[in-house]
């Protein structure tokens, strides 16, 4: 799923190509995409984009006369910038947006549809959708650690939790963690000064690293590899290659449709955690340690 670093760099692409022209058309491939009825694709005819905004992982587009769209890509969506009136291809594209200059196609990969959008009248309407999590890059130290703190829960969990942080997903997470040097499952009440000042660092320095890579990655071209996947990654996505900073195999933890990735010897002091499905069927042939291992 796109987040933060992805998003920002989606919105400022988006930037130098529509703000100011007019959205001639709203074309729907899949009428599912679109979450709404009122206000009607229609009404948003030859109104200019005034700007554009991050809410979460939501990308947010302000129209004249108080016109939003709201998308969320969620796990599969991207985004396309092809030349005007572009042909939107059958087996993934969901909905394009026809500007004077070009086509906004957005796409979706896999047989499930849970990429959205919602068109909305006010900017309160517009902003209900922030589900209200501090922004990473915006808060200070104190407000990091009573937000974390607020509730006993693991700290993958917490960073991924919209509510308390805006815009981190199950990727930067896990870079996140590997920086920091701390467990996924550690609980979030158990952290010390030392650890929540760790944390806090990394979650900035994380999210601003990756920002400007994918920047000079994209530089005045649009971003076209948006993948949860990154090379360069040093945990997230690389199961059983070596650790960039101890070469010890990355390990995993597998959960419905995410996983977990951290380095056992960074991490969690050489122990390997239990997988719900692997470690429950090897019983009592789990390794304990990437030693062991």
């Amino acid at each position: 799923m796109p987040e933060l670093p992805d998003v920002t760099v989606y919105i400022e692409a988006l930037e130098k190509r529509i703000v100011g022209q007019p959205l001639q058309k709203l074309r729907l491939a899949n009428p599912f995409v679109l979450r709404t009825v009122v206000p009607a694709p229609a009404e948003l005819a030859n109104k200019k984009v005034l700007g554009l905004r991050r809410l979460g992982k939501r990308i947010v587009l302000e129209l004249e006369e108080d016109y939003f769209i709201v998308i969320h890509l969620m796990i599969a969506g991207r985004f396309r910038w092809l030349a005007s009136n572009a042909k939107i291809p059958g087996k993934l594209g969901l909905a394009a947006f026809d500007f004077p200059n070009g086509t906004l196609l957005l796409t979706e990969a896999g047989s499930k549809r849970r990429a959205s959008i919602h068109l909305e009248k006010g900017e309160a309407a517009a902003l209900a959708h922030d589900r209200g999590g501090l922004e990473p890059l915006q808060m200070t130290n104190d407000q990091f650690r009573e937000a974390l703190t607020r509730e006993r829960h693991t700290i993958k969990r917490t960073l991924t939790d919209p509510h308390v942080f805006s815009g981190i997903g199950n990727s930067y997470s896990d870079e996140i963690l590997h920086r920091a040097r701390l467990s996924p499952v550690q609980m979030t009440t158990n952290l010390d000064e030392a650890e929540l000042v760790r944390l806090f660092h990394a979650v900035r320095e994380t999210l601003e690293i990756w920002t400007d890579r994918l920047r000079e990655e994209t530089g005045d071209g649009f971003p076209e590899k948006v993948t949860a996947f990154r090379e360069g990654m040093a945990v997230h996505g690389r199961y059983g290659k070596p650790c960039p900073d101890c070469g010890a195999p990355v390990q995993h933890i597998v959960y419905a449709e995410n996983e977990t990735n951290y380095c056992a010897r960074c991490q969690t002091g050489g122990k390997l955690l239990a997988d719900r499905s692997l470690s429950r069927l090897l019983n009592s042939d789990w390794p304990k340690s990437i030693d062991e291992l």
